[in-house]
């Protein structure tokens, strides 16, 4: 058998359901029962009927389904598979942050370990941030972690002013304003399109802003045009397959690598092998205690109800 065809029929074997982020290698997501961005995967993850979730994606998303799937088995293809952005938010000193602003309501992005879920009023992800915030009082204050960036797009968007934890995530942090501009002269017909994970310099150049599935639907809806899309390479995957015709340039990086574009290194540390083998010993498994689960869920699933 060849390794995909082995990875279908454990699949079938085990009654799991594989999930992967849009920014996963491109035979990852071809795999896959289902693509798409944070609140996707986590409305599938508390859908499913599967025995074992494999989340092909970072540790924070396989935890949020371990959240909301207590007694399936979740497993994660490589358990290094991290955040900088997570890590950028150390529970102990998130902890005294809130603590220190006890009127405020807590709004965390879901890119966030379990731990900082579990001291959430709300979660939201870029696709729905602006929706989560609006519908607080606006006499609310509120605290916005862990991405500075995402936080500084919804205050302009939503006119509130937050208190934001000061995280931010490496990948889109990577763009190069100077070389954006410059490929922007090359191809001035192309429209920019960006993450709101990104830098406020980077969003001000771009004629839209949005999730990555919010991002797929603009070219998907405007597919006779040329893009630049700055967020992580992966997404053009999925766009070249749903706009085939369509020229999309990837955004160019600070740091020369192999594609001149931004990557995250955690997201391509999954690969077919590892997903297979995960899925053959059930094994990295992801466990979250009962008392952060119980916690965390509570604001994740106030996320879900608002998100329907």
């Amino acid at each position: 058998m060849s390794l995909r065809e082995e990875i279908l029929r454990l699949k079938k074997e085990k009654n799991a359901v594989i999930l992967a982020h849009y920014y996963q290698r491109p035979e990852i997501q071809e795999i896959a029962d289902y693509v798409g961005d944070s609140l996707g995967l986590s409305q599938k993850a508390a859908e499913t009927d599967a025995d074992m979730i494999v989340f092909a994606g970072v540790h924070f998303m396989a935890e949020t389904a371990k959240i909301l799937s207590p007694n399936k088995i979740v497993v994660l293809p490589d358990l290094d598979a991290g955040c900088s952005l997570a890590d950028s938010c150390p529970p102990e000193s998130f902890g005294k942050f809130v603590a220190a602003h006890p009127d405020h309501i807590v709004v965390t992005y879901v890119n966030c370990s379990a731990e900082i879920k579990a001291m959430t009023d709300i979660v939201c992800t870029s696709s729905n941030a602006l929706k989560i915030v609006n519908s607080i009082p606006k006499d609310q204050p509120i605290i916005f972690a862990p991405d500075k960036n995402l936080g500084k797009y919804v205050m302009q968007e939503t006119g509130r002013d937050m208190l934001l934890w000061d995280g931010s995530c490496i990948v889109h942090e990577a763009f190069c304003i100077d070389k954006l501009l410059e490929l922007h002269k090359q191809h001035p017909e192309a429209v920019i399109i960006a993450h709101p994970e990104s830098e406020e310099h980077i969003l001000k150049t771009a004629s839209y802003v949005g999730s990555t599935a919010g991002m797929i639907n603009y070219v998907k809806e405007h597919a006779d045009r040329k893009f630049i899309v700055a967020t992580e390479a992966g997404i053009l995957h999925e766009m070249k397959k749903e706009v085939p015709n369509t020229v999309l340039i990837p955004a160019p990086a600070k740091e020369d690598n192999s594609c001149a574009c931004s990557e995250c290194g955690y997201m391509k540390i999954n690969t077919l092998q590892k997903l297979h083998d995960c899925m053959l010993n059930e094994s990295p498994k992801i466990e979250v205690s009962d008392a952060i689960r119980e916690k965390a869920l509570i604001p994740i699933q106030r996320m879900l109800d608002l998100s329907k």
